[in-house]
């Protein structure tokens, strides 16, 4: 193995007894890893995963919601037979819930059960050393991420619904997998986690978090591809039904629509096809299951104009 190799370098900065083993052999290992876990990659989410590992760099994965980005992480933690840790983002997340917060009750009832009676200054400093250690602090998402044993794979999912002060906290772990507790000192990663991040894209992230990762970008999937997913993820589905649903879903996101349909909302739609006994679908069947697919009256009524208008001859 190259000295240059980054997960050796990373290894000895974290001073790891040994450097972590090689999770994937080759795109070509993901992609036929990944789909044996339920999802169907393309050449540039494989290539990137493998990079990832290589590299040992976190993956910020952006795209439009619904379209597997955090499926992705979850099914590369399966593929490698890893522990999902999942930091889920909202407006508000502070450091209590996303790096660590010290169990209160706890350190009450041991200053209770140790201080005695008239205690000096000395006496006061030794108890307060002993209540700041690890057995009084309450690990969130990424801390836990980092001190797990445990093969792991961290998901910090919607990651740009949280402020820029939250962000900032995330950025020592992305580079250096440590958290810097100003209590305890430095708590560095016992084995190097894979980590990705997904957005929707709703605000701009930090130059400062993008640079610390590789950057994927998951859109909505060609029709062949997502004539694919819904074969291997509705039993029972026709390949004729699955082309016919891929097609239409497709045509419905070219139309501006408040919401276009996911991935996700696809598959729901093929399942209720499936349940209606459907072999294919027309317009008018596709009309009257909109409701499935899309989640806007306003879109259902523009997509439905626009399906029963393309289905009448001209005149």
């Amino acid at each position: 193995m190259s000295a240059l190799d980054p997960r050796v370098e990373l290894a000895q900065r974290l001073g790891l007894s040994s450097v972590p083993p090689v999770r994937f052999e080759s795109p070509e290992e993901v992609k036929k890893l990944l789909a044996e876990n339920d999802y169907l990659s393309d050449e540039a989410i494989a290539s990137v995963i493998y990079l990832a590992d290589r590299l040992a760099k976190p993956v910020l994965v952006e795209g439009p919601a619904g379209t597997g980005k955090t499926a992705l992480a979850k099914a590369v933690a399966d593929s490698i037979g890893a522990r999902l840790i999942r930091l889920q983002c909202y407006e508000g997340l502070d450091e209590s819930k996303a790096l660590y917060e010290w169990n209160y009750r706890k350190q009450l009832l041991r200053i209770q059960a140790g201080r005695p009676e008239g205690a000096g200054t000395e006496e006061w400093h030794d108890l307060e050393e002993d209540i700041f250690a690890e057995e009084f602090m309450l690990t969130r998402p990424l801390l836990e991420a980092i001190s797990a044993s445990d093969p792991v794979v961290l998901l910090i999912d919607e990651v740009d619904r949280v402020e820029l002060e939250t962000e900032a906290l995330m950025l020592e772990i992305l580079s250096e997998y440590q958290v810097s507790i100003p209590e305890l000192g430095t708590i560095r990663a016992k084995q190097i986690p894979m980590v990705f991040l997904t957005s929707n894209n709703t605000r701009e992230l930090s130059e400062a978090l993008k640079r610390r990762c590789l950057y994927l970008y998951v859109g909505y999937p060609t029709v062949e591809r997502e004539r694919d997913i819904i074969l291997s993820r509705v039993p029972g589905i026709s390949s004729a039904l699955a082309e016919q649903i891929a097609q239409v879903v497709r045509s419905l996101r070219t139309i501006d629509l408040k919401k276009a349909p996911s991935v996700s909302e696809t598959l729901d739609w093929a399942r209720t096809l499936v349940v209606l006994g459907r072999s294919e679908i027309g317009d008018e069947d596709a009309a009257a299951t909109l409701h499935i697919l899309l989640k806007y009256q306003s879109d259902i009524e523009r997509a439905t104009k626009e399906l029963l208008g393309r289905s009448r001859p001209v005149a």
